[in-house]
């Protein structure tokens, strides 16, 4: 009976565990920063880190599965996006020390994040969308909206592009 739990499935095995990080990969990455800013004593740095980690493995047990990168950009990036909308609401409440802080913090996350798409990538990218959809008018913004934002893959903050889908329809 004692080797019921030792014996090794060949479907069990396959599966990473969430434990078990691919060496190379934005996870491993994490946690080797998480050591040195530990062993720099780096408050702010660490603080953030953690809280990263422990979304990324909330997103895990959602999938029920290790996160890929892309996934782990994809959490990455949410953290970042709260990070911005905290900073505006401190802002808007008088709380500069508040917003000083979660501007560190989103420096630390926008570590993880590929380069930003520029002003002129962006633009081609807008073109050649309204080009594939055909867009005309504004009715027309969801259709071009999702083309781009698949194509930029989290590189382009939304609010951006739709201002420029926008001026670029009419609406």
């Amino acid at each position: 009976m004692a080797s019921e739990g030792t014996s090794a499935d060949p479907a069990r095995v396959a599966e990473p565990s969430r434990h078990q990080v691919p060496e190379g990969s934005l996870k491993a990455r994490l946690a080797q920063e998480m050591r040195a800013a530990l062993k720099a004593r780096e408050k702010v740095r660490l603080s953030t880190l953690r809280l990263l980690s422990a979304a990324v493995t909330n997103r895990e047990v959602e999938l029920g599965h290790p996160v890929t990168d892309e996934e782990f950009l994809g959490v990455a990036t949410r953290e970042v996006k709260r990070r911005r909308e905290a900073i505006e609401a401190y802002t808007a409440g008088g709380r500069e020390d508040r917003a000083s802080t979660e501007r560190e913090e989103q420096k630390i996350l926008e570590a993880y994040l590929p380069a930003p798409l520029s002003g002129q990538e962006i633009d081609a990218l807008i073109d050649e969308a309204v080009a594939a959809t055909g867009a005309t008018g504004p009715g027309d913004l969801g259709k071009v909206m999702g083309l781009v934002m698949a194509k930029a893959k989290g590189r382009v903050d939304g609010k951006l592009v739709q201002g420029k889908v926008r001026s670029r329809l009419g609406a």
